[in-house]
């Protein structure tokens, strides 16, 4: 686990746009369960690809039209337990931080892995996150 002091300002990157952190199993059932229309669920992680690639790529995902009706959050080492109960909703794709899902009425329908992140730029996660808002959201 991390402590809170180091991971705050990774935290805020996405809560200060319109993300809700979510912390328990609980928060992240209710969320995924009691869904409709579209949620995003963003896996943030201390990792360098979340700061240069994933949370600016996803920031850049949600400025337009056609985005989510619901953005949330969960951190990966930190808030263990509604990190691993979020990955239960990501099945059959492995643990992976960070990762990005998209639900549609509570059921999973695209999901970028941490490999499909990590050699792409801000840009390709926003434009790759903006094609699967105008087929889902």
């Amino acid at each position: 686990m991390y402590p809170p002091e180091l991971v705050a300002p990774m935290k805020e990157d996405l809560t200060s746009v319109g993300f809700e952190q979510l912390t328990t199993a609980e928060e992240v059932d209710n969320k995924i369960n009691g869904s409709e229309g579209s949620l995003l669920v963003v896996v943030n992680s201390v990792c360098g690809c979340a700061a240069g690639n994933m949370r600016p790529g996803v920031k850049l995902s949600i400025q337009g039209d056609v985005k989510p009706d619901a953005l949330t959050t969960v951190f990966a080492g930190v808030d263990g337990e509604a990190t691993n109960q979020a990955r239960k909703y990501f099945l059959p794709y492995p643990p992976s931080s960070p990762s990005i899902a998209l639900f549609k009425d509570g059921k999973l329908v695209h999901f970028l892995e941490r490999h499909h992140i990590e050699g792409g730029t801000a840009e390709m996660i926003a434009e790759n996150l903006k094609e699967a808002y105008k087929q889902f959201c």
